[in-house]
């Protein structure tokens, strides 16, 4: 638990904590040395808190009854999509770039996301132009079809939005283009093929990150549902034995999503050791 607020044991918070309650924020109260102590579960609950007290408590909300469930899962709801801003954009940008390339199906403009660029009319380049910085990371916007889109953008709703309302936006962008450049130029490397994209090196970045984090300092952002790592390592392993291209359902870009975990795991080793030992807000 941590503590968020310490008010004097005789200030009313009856109506703070039915607002807190009413835009989705787990907490409790108790007495300590003559004071009031508002507790939540993470250090964001905490933040929010702090926000909302020094906000002030709308009156309506104060002097109103307490809400009931469905207004306050409603309110929960809006809140999380206000404060989930960066991991909208991403889904967004993503689904614009899927309209424009067609789903993977209109050369012309899928290389317009491509590692490298166009040589010629016919060939692309064999090496990466450092003049054009942008496309270490735009492959992570390119799709290949309906279902590699959709799987892509549940799992980074999943996953991203968790990292931003722990972290914060600016924390999650870079996060996000820390992975997409990593994955990204691994898998070139290793492959040397141009034609390769999907938000999959960033997404099992953010999957090692909130996996190793949430082993080393335990928050409610991150206690993803049961079996949720071990479906994705079960996929990766499944994805690297060959079996999936075997099928049919087209090349898998193995060497970033691995390279991505990787990374994730470390970012994550960092993060969440600075968290548990005191060295993070």
């Amino acid at each position: 638990m941590f503590r968020a607020l310490q008010c004097p044991l005789e200030e009313d918070l009856s109506g703070f904590t039915r607002y807190l309650s009413s835009q989705g924020v787990v907490h409790r109260v108790t007495e300590e040395s003559g004071q009031q102590v508002v507790w939540t579960r993470d250090e964001a609950g905490a933040r929010a808190v702090r926000h909302y007290y020094q906000e002030g408590t709308p009156e309506a909300v104060s002097a109103g009854p307490a809400p009931q469930v469905r207004v306050s899962e409603m309110a929960t709801w809006q809140v999380t999509l206000r404060r989930v801003p960066l991991t909208l954009a991403v889904l967004l940008v993503t689904a614009v770039v899927a309209l424009i390339t067609g789903l993977g199906s209109q050369p012309d403009s899928v290389v317009l996301f491509t590692f490298v660029p166009p040589q010629s009319a016919e060939f692309m380049a064999t090496q990466f132009d450092g003049g054009q910085w942008w496309r270490l990371i735009t492959p992570m916007l390119l799709h290949f079809g309906l279902m590699h889109l959709v799987f892509n953008a549940l799992w980074y709703w999943e996953l991203g939005r968790r990292i931003e309302l722990r972290s914060g936006s600016f924390w999650l962008l870079g996060l996000t283009l820390l992975f997409a450049v990593v994955s990204n130029s691994v898998q070139w490397w290793i492959s040397g093929q141009p034609f390769f994209g999907g938000l999959s090196g960033v997404l099992y970045g953010l999957l090692g990150y909130c996996w190793i984090y949430q082993w080393l300092a335990p928050n409610v952002f991150f206690d993803l549902p049961k079996g949720v790592v071990v479906l994705m390592l079960v996929w990766l392993v499944v994805c690297l034995s060959g079996l999936v291209t075997l099928l049919g359902f087209g090349a898998i870009a193995n060497a970033a999503h691995v390279s991505g975990l990787l990374v994730g795991c470390a970012a994550g080793l960092v993060a969440g050791a600075a968290q548990r030992f005191g060295l993070a807000r």
